[in-house]
């Protein structure tokens, strides 16, 4: 593979051993150095020939991982005779993983969450912490504070379609399902430090009975990320009865990102202000300190 190097360095390498192919490697680095900001909105892409420098492959195979990023993902647009360039609104909604995992190749990482349960933060937290784990990042301490609905408590959503269910036993499920999600996150992180491959690591848990209808992201207090969760009707089991339920979908909500930092600074300043103190507003009043049970 060729040792080409340029401006384009953050991009890497690609992985021989992974089991994607070449093409999907590169639409992937440049998805992620769209979404984290390297490569704005409107900005010209690298050439053709270049990439093919960069990664040593054949012209083939970046048209292939160009097509990725604009058939499929909708970030790149491309013209003939034109290099191609970052879709001018490729940063309103966007996926949360690659910022978070930009995030963890700094020395502090630090996120707040607000929704209806860790089921999510888990999810894009775990990767970074496996490669935490691998030597492959290295941050110095990580602080998650987690906020979500009780689901012990009385609640709007999740609730039966039908009212002569009993409400209670599908809070319980959920109740469940945050538990173990909750849990899981402080096992990973408290490993971590007792691993010493991190110096600190806390999970501070914080619950409050207001019904989940949306989920936030706060990243080291510059970037939020927020969305709405659509509700749907759907069939849950729950002690081997089938219980029809509206449910908040958390992987349905599409995030849209607001930053106090880079170009876009004066639109996004406003939002991570706002979202910042309600957070903070909701962590010192009515929510409680509660760990999974």
């Amino acid at each position: 593979m060729s040792e080409y190097s340029d401006e384009y360095d953050f991009l890497g390498k690609l992985d021989p051993d992974s089991s994607d192919s070449p093409s999907i490697q590169i639409a992937n680095r440049l998805k992620a150095a769209i979404l984290t900001g390297k490569f704005t909105p409107g900005e010209t892409l690298p050439s053709n020939k270049k990439l093919q420098e960069r990664f040593g492959v054949a012209r083939e195979t970046v048209k292939s991982a160009f097509k990725v990023l604009t058939d499929k993902d909708k970030l790149v647009v491309t013209q003939q005779g034109k290099l191609p360039r970052v879709r001018v609104k490729a940063h309103r909604t966007v996926e949360l993983r690659p910022h978070v995992e930009s995030l963890f190749q700094e020395d502090h990482v630090a996120i707040d969450f607000a929704g209806f349960s860790g089921e999510t933060l888990r999810g894009v937290v775990s990767e970074p912490l496996d490669r935490i784990r691998l030597g492959e990042l290295t941050p110095q301490d990580i602080h998650l504070r987690v906020m979500v609905s009780n689901m012990r408590l009385p609640m709007a959503l999740p609730t039966p379609v039908d009212p002569a269910e009993d409400a209670a036993k599908v809070t319980a499920r959920m109740a469940r399902i945050t538990d173990r999600a909750l849990e899981a996150l402080i096992h990973d992180v408290n490993e971590l430090e007792e691993l010493g491959l991190i110096k600190s690591g806390t999970v501070e848990i914080r619950m409050h009975g207001i019904s989940p209808v949306f989920k936030l992201f706060i990243l080291s207090g510059t970037d939020a990320f927020f969305g709405f969760y659509p509700i749907v009707t759907h069939t849950v089991r729950i002690n081997g009865d089938a219980v029809d339920i509206f449910d908040p979908m958390g992987k349905d909500a599409s995030l849209i990102h607001f930053s106090s930092t880079g170009e876009n600074a004066e639109q996004g300043e406003m939002f991570v202000s706002a979202a910042r103190t309600w957070f903070d507003s909701v962590w010192s009043t009515i929510a409680t300190e509660e760990s999974p049970s």
